[in-house]
């Protein structure tokens, strides 16, 4: 490029630098679509249902599920899977969950964002009890 006057090295440099920054901005953007559904597709055994504190949730990191029990026998499930960027929550602690991607943090007992920059809730899940076991994903 040195042959090049210096205006278009300038606007060749900048061409360069904007493409750069573009891809950059473009990996997290947007809403997750992620390469693969948010939800389960067929029934998971997350376990024994007492492993659920009362007032507390447990994250099932491995299924990409987090469970929360507000009242004695009644279970909630969300997908773990933070709406922002499609990274799988980090932690929970208490009720809210953490994404370490980019700072998304969710209520799980109701799946809503408390801090973007996801915007969307958490999709819920369904989730039952079976033989003492919690069952989440479709026909729970």
């Amino acid at each position: 490029m040195s042959g090049l006057p210096a205006a278009r090295r300038s606007v060749l440099k900048g061409a360069a630098l904007a493409g750069v920054a573009g891809v950059g901005l473009t990996a997290c953007s947007t809403e997750s679509k992620g390469g693969t559904s948010a939800t389960p597709t067929a029934p998971v055994d997350l376990g024994a249902a007492d492993a659920v504190p009362v007032g507390g949730a447990v994250l099932y990191r491995e299924q990409k599920l987090v469970v929360s029990c507000p009242a004695k026998g009644e279970y909630k499930a969300f997908s773990a899977t933070c709406t922002h960027a499609g990274c799988v929550l980090e932690k929970v602690v208490k009720t809210e969950g953490d994404c370490a991607c980019h700072g998304s943090r969710f209520d799980v007992t109701t799946g809503k964002v408390i801090q973007g920059p996801a915007t969307k809730p958490l999709p819920e899940v369904p989730v039952k009890v079976t033989g003492g076991k919690l069952i989440a994903g479709p026909d729970a």
